[in-house]
């Protein structure tokens, strides 16, 4: 049962994040927009994780350099990607999504020889060429995408996943000033929400809170609630079975993303799509590190590609 467990986690967290697609599709259905959605999400994550925080007996830091990573990560982890994914989400179906996502650890390559954080590989490049090849399949041939709906929408998409993938390597690269990944995300979440509030008032896209509710403010609460159960959940699996286990979770969260939306959206997919999925998920396979069994405990600021 012990060493089902971290197995068990995963698949949890992958049905969790994968689940986020779909509900950020309905969260802009009714004519949300992306500061206004953004803003309430980060309040709801800086007070859950802000909680879980003090249950830890954790301190906030709020010196320059704590800040400054908290400004970083705040950008290039949410406010940034999620403009772009909320954006798009108007007008991709959520199964295009969670498979455009699938691209970060392939984008994360590139990135991480710019910085310094990996050397050149054979199979990493592979692994992007076939990434590259995923995204033509799907904004290429003419049924590739639904009709009406401009390949421009999947460039707009791609940010987020680039966003992401500068995001990792960062914190590869710079670390997380000796803070545990929960306190940062607080911190961050704190800078993002402090962003996010000024842009949603004055780009008349703030959400009143009052009501009455719907479906997208029920989707945008349920999206919160998963995104930091799952964030928990990926901490605590890295301190458990180690980061290159770990991030074996993106196949997860893929798969569940496409899942969710043919059972809870009813989308369906062309032939070009799921041509596009194969190849994306074997370039995935070829740009992430290899799992080794339950491999020992890494370092948790130490999650990023390299």
């Amino acid at each position: 049962m012990k060493a089902a467990l971290p197995f068990v986690v995963m698949i949890a967290m992958g049905a969790a994040w994968g689940a986020t697609q779909p509900l950020s599709k309905i969260a802009v259905s009714e004519g949300y927009k992306p500061f206004g959605i953004l803003f309430w999400q980060t309040v709801l994550v800086a007070l859950i994780l802000g909680a879980l925080t003090r249950l830890q007996g954790r301190r906030m830091r709020w010196d320059p350099a704590a800040l400054w990573l908290y400004f970083v990560i705040a950008m290039i982890g949410s406010v940034l990607p999620g403009a772009a994914s909320y954006s798009a989400a108007v007008h991709l179906p959520s199964g295009v999504l969670s498979m455009l996502l699938s691209s970060v650890p392939m984008l994360a390559f590139p990135v991480a020889l710019a910085m310094g954080n990996d050397t050149f590989r054979w199979r990493r490049l592979l692994g992007l060429t076939l990434g590259l090849l995923g995204v033509a399949l799907l904004v290429l041939p003419q049924d590739g995408l639904p009709d009406g709906v401009s390949a421009y929408w999947v460039g707009i998409a791609l940010i987020s996943a680039a966003c992401y993938a500068l995001e990792g390597n960062y914190v590869a690269k710079w670390g997380t000033q000796g803070m545990r990944p929960v306190q940062v995300l607080t911190g961050a979440s704190v800078l993002g929400l402090a962003l996010t509030l000024p842009l949603a008032a004055i780009s008349g896209q703030f959400i009143d809170p009052r009501g009455p509710w719907g479906a997208p403010d029920l989707a945008i609460i349920a999206s919160s609630l998963l995104h930091a159960a799952a964030y928990t959940g990926y901490v605590w699996l890295v301190g458990y079975a180690g980061s290159v286990f770990a991030v074996q979770v993106s196949y997860m969260v893929t798969l569940f993303g496409v899942t969710w939306a043919i059972v809870f959206l009813g989308e369906g997919y062309s032939a070009w799509f799921w041509s596009a999925l194969v190849v994306m998920i074997a370039g995935m396979a070829l740009v992430q590190p290899r799992p080794n069994g339950l491999v020992p405990a890494a370092p948790l600021g130490n999650t990023g590609a390299g």
